[in-house]
């Protein structure tokens, strides 16, 4: 069921609300605790990252992403490497999962902006889900198999 509202009450809910949904899930996920995110084994099919680089070409445009971790105290900022041991690295590991879960839930609760909009917006919403989401799950995903091949390496050499 659809819930009737003057227009510019769905063009403030539409706009206030998307980043509402956005900064509030990033903050709900740098609170919760880092153990609770095992990602799990990597996928042979990505390819320790070069899936990424040769399907989307990731790296000409992955750092162009803004690193939501870093607006919020006790979030691990993604953007750059702030050490190369192990420990570090197993850590940016299980953060890449935190951040792609935060954006499937962020893309997950585009149908809630169905409720208020006409069927025409429910496409347009969906579309902003979409390019505001899959471009960041992507990095996480393209960044977490390049440091589990690196992971791998170090701990086989």
């Amino acid at each position: 069921m659809r819930i009737e509202l003057p227009i510019a009450w769905v063009v403030a809910l539409n706009v206030a609300g998307w980043p509402a949904l956005q900064l509030g899930l990033a903050w709900l996920f740098t609170r919760l605790p880092a153990a609770w995110f095992r990602p799990g084994p990597a996928r042979a099919w990505e390819q320790g990252g070069r899936f990424y680089e040769r399907v989307f070409k990731i790296r000409h445009w992955k750092d162009r992403l803004p690193d939501g971790a870093r607006w919020f105290s006790g979030g691990f900022a993604k953007g750059a490497l702030a050490g190369a041991g192990a420990d570090y690295l197993r850590r940016f590991v299980r953060e890449t999962w935190r951040g792609e879960l935060c954006h499937w839930c962020a893309l997950g609760c585009a149908p809630l902006f169905f409720l208020w909009n006409p069927w025409w917006a429910d496409g347009v919403m969906a579309g902003y889900a979409v390019a505001a989401n899959v471009p960041c799950i992507l990095a996480q995903r393209y960044n977490r198999a390049r440091f589990e091949r690196l992971l791998a390496r170090r701990t086989s050499g």
